[in-house]
């Protein structure tokens, strides 16, 4: 006899796990990385479509100020009205079982519920739900999410009193950053807030790939069960490989930060390269140098390259080492990157087919 025999306590746990994993709703997250990119409309389209396909889909909460787009899609959906208690709007959980949607629809995750309620916040409505059974489509942005707080806090400087355990992220069955443009412009909601357009682009950029970073770890985390409950070991590899494209006068810093952070979280490589440039001042040469001091600290292979044309040097570096993203940093002062036949930019947008290429204005 080869093998050996399943551990019995190991296989009734897999099993119980299986039909928990049946009996309870599935959950859907639309995660936001600032106020404005969608969020509520992306969940109502969602349970529109849901509802045209035949599923049984209902309203139980809806953010009170929400853009126009919203009413038309929110007017072919059924709702369960939000009770009303101290003054405030709740998720009327009691009314929403005694429905028995097969889907239903909570907007703004985050929210406290007034005293008396069945759970003290709205994340614990969504979880009772779940375990009756009911399917939730939720959405939340990344400032709520408890153990991102700090870092969404160093990026804007707000920190809001409301809160998700990250706990509860992990535990949804799909993940949707909504990367839809923001309703206004950063410069308008610059000149609202007192920033400059370049301090707004340059938050919604970090909090943008922090989201990323946020919906890749439920994705993982997922994964990691799944391997789990059919005894797959995993075999982790290199998954990302980030070029950061540097120039004398870039922003290399804020670049190679975060190819760094990219590179840890998708257990990726960094590598970091200069196009050489003739007759370059000592005030560049010295800003050159302290750039490429920083890669090496932060553990990327560094290159310097050579060639008439930039964009085909780093595109044949890239291809020769297999990168799946580049960085690179723009600016309107004319070089290299800005040429009267079109910005080099452009070009390496255009000729990077299966890279993704990331732009840092500076």
């Amino acid at each position: 006899m080869t093998g050996q025999r399943p551990d019995p306590d190991l296989l009734l746990r897999r099993i119980q796990a299986e039909e928990r994993r049946e009996r309870r709703g599935r959950l859907k997250i639309f995660l936001g990385y600032s106020s404005g990119v969608g969020k509520t409309f992306t969940m109502l389209d969602e349970g529109r479509r849901r509802r045209e396909r035949g599923e049984d889909v209902v309203v139980g909460a809806i953010q009170p100020k929400r853009p126009p787009e919203c009413e038309a899609v929110l007017a072919a959906l059924e709702r369960v009205p939000e009770r009303e208690a101290a003054g405030r709007r709740a998720v009327d959980v009691d009314a929403i079982l005694r429905r028995r949607p097969g889907v239903c629809l909570i907007d703004g995750l985050a929210y406290d519920n007034p005293e008396g309620s069945r759970n003290a916040h709205r994340w614990q409505d969504v979880r009772s739900l779940r375990e009756a059974g009911i399917g939730v489509i939720t959405t939340v942005n990344l400032q709520y999410i408890a153990e991102y707080q700090d870092r969404v806090e160093a990026i804007t400087g707000k920190r809001p009193a409301e809160k998700v355990p990250l706990a509860f992220i992990h535990a949804a069955d799909e993940i949707a950053v909504v990367d839809a443009p923001a309703i206004d412009s950063p410069r308008q909601r610059a000149a609202v807030s007192g920033e400059t357009a370049g301090q707004r682009e340059d938050q919604l950029r970090s909090l943008r790939e922090l989201a990323l970073l946020a919906a890749a770890d439920v994705v993982d985390r997922q994964l990691e069960a799944y391997l789990e409950r059919h005894g797959i070991k995993a075999q982790w590899g290199t998954q990302e490989r980030i070029l950061v494209c540097m120039t004398a006068r870039s922003d290399a810093a804020k670049m190679i930060a975060s190819g760094r952070r990219n590179a840890a979280r998708f257990h990726g490589a960094l590598y970091a390269v200069y196009v050489e440039q003739p007759d370059l001042t000592a005030q560049d040469q010295a800003s050159l140098a302290r750039n490429l001091r920083l890669a090496r600290e932060a553990g990327a292979y560094v290159e310097i390259l050579r060639g008439g044309d930039p964009v085909q040097a780093i595109l044949g570096f890239a291809m020769e080492h297999g990168i799946t993203q580049v960085f690179i940093g723009h600016t309107q002062r004319r070089g290299w990157w800005k040429q009267a036949a079109g910005t080099p930019v452009d070009r390496l947008i255009r000729l990077a087919e299966g890279i993704d290429v990331q732009v840092f204005p500076h």
